[in-house]
Order: structure tokens, then sequence, then C-alpha cells
């Protein structure tokens, strides 16, 4: 079943997604990261967030649900240098 959209994140709100997850001390699931926010977010927009983010693969989510940043932009510029050429 498709579900209805009724509200896309804005770039800020996903910032904001982004800058909480790597302040953290502890790998949150995604309750625990929805309830850590600094603002309060539609969970529906909440998980188009996570979802954007995996699928650029700036986090994963391990087998206990645990969010974990994996985004390294200093190894992907090293990478580009040595020749890597990406599609």
């Amino acid at each position: 079943m498709e579900q209805k959209i009724l509200h896309y994140p804005r770039l800020d709100t996903v910032i904001m997604v982004e800058e909480t997850i790597k302040k953290l001390d502890f790998y949150p699931t995604r309750t625990e990261l929805w309830k850590a926010l600094p603002k309060k977010v539609m969970y529906q927009t909440f998980m188009m967030i996570i979802d954007y983010l995996l699928e650029i693969n700036k986090i994963m989510i391990d087998k206990d649900g645990k969010i974990v940043w994996i985004w390294n932009p200093k190894l992907v510029k090293k990478i580009m240098k040595g020749g890597l050429v990406l599609k």
C-alpha cells in the first residue's frame, strides 16, 4: 500500500537530524533519535529523512536497530585524489 506524503522535510530539518546523530554519544534507535531532536518533527517526515540518509550512505542501521553515522568526507576526498572515478 502506497503512503501519501503529508510533509516533505526542509533542508534545515535534514541538517538538524544529521547534526543530532553526529552529536550523540551513543548509537540511538529511530525512536531515541526522534525524541533527542531539539525541535519537534512529524514522525513521517523524520522517517523520510532517515530513508534519505540511508540512501545516500551517510548512516547505516545495524541489526539491533541502532543508527550509526558512517559518512567520512575526508576519506572520500583522499580516495578521489587517488584517481577513483565515481559515476
